[in-house]
């Protein structure tokens, strides 16, 4: 894409022809997400590997921090792990621990897809290939924000507005340009800058993605769910098509 940082699109529906025509419409990289919508495991893998290892925006999202699923993700391809719901230090820690090979964590060394990583030190070039992403998205995360992002082998933190939104008792939506929703972005957003983690934050509307890489410096975006660009089109058709009908009777 023609943006300054990495934009990258959420993908639910458990689909390689979703993934491709995706990067083939302009994306810079995907977030598969096996938290919502219906892809599991084998599927998640299965898209992974549809996309040429050379891409180091392909992150995946699962549901929990077990390291079994986050293993095979990785050894399927995927440049980042982004946890959700991350609220204290030990949670991110869990994190590293999964994500890394040691010494900094627990990752464990098996078959892979082939030249995943190049380098002299198998183990320090994965690690320096893959993110260890924490999602902050509670108040609670907000408050820990410091201490999370101070746990060493943490490479970036993903902002989840909506759910942000939810835990101040707000309706769950993106885009807050004022409120406690955007006190906290801006909270986590100098929590990222003191300790030199890169930052994300998910947006639906484009200029508003626009706005908050210039404002707030970020390092890469999240804009737009597959399944909601469906609806949103699907919806637009069937009113386009309601309208013709209105005119021509």
């Amino acid at each position: 894409m023609s943006s300054s940082v990495p934009v990258m699109m959420h993908v639910a529906t458990a689909s390689l022809a979703v993934v491709e025509a995706a990067l083939d419409a302009g994306y810079d990289g995907l977030m598969i997400d096996l938290q919502h919508g219906e892809v599991g495991l084998e599927d998640a893998c299965a898209m992974l590997r549809a996309v040429p290892r050379g891409n180091s925006h392909l992150f995946a999202r699962p549901s929990g921090l077990e390291p079994g699923p986050i293993g095979r993700l990785l050894d399927s391809g995927a440049r980042g792990i982004v946890a959700p719901t991350i609220e204290t230090a030990e949670q991110a820690a869990q994190l590293v621990a999964a994500v890394k090979y040691p010494p900094l964590g627990r990752r464990s060394l098996g078959p892979s897809r082939p030249g995943l990583y190049s380098g002299e030190d198998y183990c320090a070039a994965g690690n320096a290939a893959v993110a260890a992403v924490v999602q902050i998205e509670t108040a609670a995360g907000v408050d820990a924000a410091g201490e999370i992002l101070a746990v060493e082998g943490v490479d970036a933190v993903y902002i989840g507005p909506a759910d942000l939104a939810v835990s101040y008792g707000l309706p769950g939506r993106a885009d807050w340009a004022d409120g406690p929703v955007a006190e906290g972005i801006e909270k986590v957003a100098a929590a990222a800058r003191g300790t030199g983690v890169r930052l994300g934050l998910y947006c639906s509307d484009p200029a508003f993605a626009a706005a908050h890489i210039r404002s707030t410096g970020l390092d890469f975006v999240g804009m737009g769910i597959d399944l909601v660009f469906m609806g949103k089109q699907a919806r637009a058709t069937v009113a386009a098509l309601d309208a013709a009908l209105e005119e021509q009777s």
